[in-house]
């Protein structure tokens, strides 16, 4: 499997997080990729032989679709070679650009043939006549561009410093306090801040807390467990090992084991 990351470019950036490429030209080969709680809905391209299926649910996707916030682990499936280009999108933009309801698309996708004011079956069909990956992730890019540009206006700032807020304290930022820096009742907040990502933002905190120790127990940036459970502002070990195997299936042990 071949893997890019590539950073948005400037004109998206401000609601493109990541952009991710996973390839293969191996037609036997079997690939399952977990995805986690990160805090990120997204945009997927899937190019596929037999199709690409999320498991557990079992559920074929179509060629261009929508996920919503992933809680429960979940894998995507695919059978022999593939094509598969993510755009991993701040968690505003579902209900700004796409005008959907965030919190309906929690642990689901929506497939974007729905949309009844974008013609997505003509943006397809030039999507996979683009020769290249490149070409690909610029033509995702513009139409994304040209949401932005017509639903700018949609954009509740409030929400976009708190979400700021929140990725920049790496998941520890205290939400009555954020509330207080933002001017803002804490009950506003959190009934804006569900609206516009379909997570309260202590729910949205503690994935992003997650995946900070996600990534320190993934690159082994560690002598020993406590160091990851108090370096993530986890009260105790125990409650890191709950809050981890809740978003994985797995203990943190089990999970460095490779």
């Amino acid at each position: 499997m071949n893997f890019q990351n590539i950073a948005p470019g400037r004109s998206i950036s401000l609601f493109v997080k990541n952009i991710w490429v996973f390839a293969s030209e191996d037609p036997d080969l079997q690939t399952h990729l977990p995805f986690f709680a990160d805090g990120y809905p997204g945009l997927i391209f899937q190019s596929t032989e037999r199709g690409l299926t999320v498991n557990p649910h079992k559920k074929q996707m179509p060629v261009l679709f929508l996920y919503g916030q992933t809680i429960s682990p979940i894998e995507l499936e695919m059978k022999g070679a593939y094509e598969l280009i993510v755009f991993q999108l701040y968690p505003f933009v579902l209900k700004s650009f796409f005008n959907l309801a965030p919190r309906s698309l929690n642990d689901d996708c929506y497939d974007l043939q729905q949309s009844k004011t974008l013609d997505i079956p003509a943006f397809t069909q030039q999507l996979i006549a683009q020769k290249t990956v490149s070409q690909k992730i610029a033509h995702m890019a513009d139409l994304l561009y040209q949401l932005f540009q017509n639903k700018k206006q949609n954009l509740d700032l409030k929400i976009k410093q708190a979400i700021e807020s929140i990725l920049l304290s790496k998941g520890q930022e205290n939400i009555e306090k954020l509330a207080e820096t933002l001017r803002i009742n804490l009950r506003t907040l959190e009934r804006r801040f569900l609206n516009e990502t379909g997570l309260s933002p202590k729910q949205f905190a503690k994935i992003i807390q997650f995946q900070s120790s996600l990534q320190q127990l993934t690159l082994k940036n560690y002598t020993k467990l406590t160091d990851i459970v108090y370096e993530n502002g986890y009260a105790d070990q125990s409650h890191f090992i709950k809050v981890f195997k809740a978003f994985t299936g797995k203990t943190p042990k089990t999970f460095s084991i490779k």
